[in-house]
C-alpha cells in the first residue's frame, strides 16, 4: 500500500485528469464506439474493437482516481522543523563522485523523475527522511550501495 500523502499542485493534477476523463475524453469515445457499433459486424469491426478497448482502460483509471483521490491527505503546512527533511522537501544531493543532483520528495501519485519529484515510498527519500544538512546518507541501489551527502534542504520551488 503506497502513502497517502500529496501536494497541492499533485492533487489538482489527479482532479484535472479525473474531470478530463470523465467529461471529455469518456463522451468522446462513447460517440465512436456506438458509431462504430452502427457499421455491423461487431466481430471484425476494428474501430469497435479497440473503442472498446480504450472505454475500459478509461472506466479502470476513472474508478481509480475515484477512489484514491478520496483517501489522498493534501500536505500544505510546512514541517515544524524545517531544517530536517520531510515530505514536500527539496533536497541537493552530492553523491560519491561529486555529482549533484535536486529531488523532491512527493507522494507516490506525483513522482516524476524527469522533473526530480521521487516518490516518499522510495529507498532514496526513506533514507533521506529526518536527515539534515551535512548528513551522510546510503542508499541501497540495484547497481550497489550509494553514499550521499545532503547540501541543501529547502521548503520553496
Amino acid at each position: 500500500m503506497s502513502s497517502c500523502y500529496i501536494t497541492p499542485a499533485g492533487k489538482k493534477r489527479l482532479d484535472d485528469e479525473l474531470e478530463y476523463l470523465w467529461h471529455k475524453r469518456r463522451p468522446e469515445v462513447v460517440r465512436a464506439l456506438s458509431a462504430a457499433a452502427a457499421e455491423g459486424d461487431r466481430s471484425e469491426n476494428a474501430e469497435y474493437i479497440y473503442r472498446k478497448k480504450e472505454l475500459r482502460e478509461i472506466d479502470r483509471r476513472v474508478r481509480y482516481l475515484s477512489k484514491r483521490v478520496e483517501e489522498l491527505k493534501v500536505v500544505t503546512d510546512k514541517p515544524s522543523d524545517p531544517a530536517r527533511i520531510f515530505f514536500g522537501a527539496w533536497v541537493e544531493l552530492e553523491s560519491d563522485d561529486g555529482k549533484v543532483m535536486r529531488y523532491r520528495i512527493v507522494g507516490p501519485d506525483e513522482f516524476d523523475p524527469a522533473t526530480g519529484c521521487i516518490s516518499m515510498d522510495s529507498p532514496v527519500a526513506r533514507a533521506l527522511m529526518r536527515k539534515q544538512v551535512d548528513d551522510e546518507v546510503t542508499v541501497q541501489t540495484p547497481g550497489g550501495e550509494m553514499m550521499y551527502t545532503i547540501l541543501r534542504i529547502s521548503y520553496e520551488q
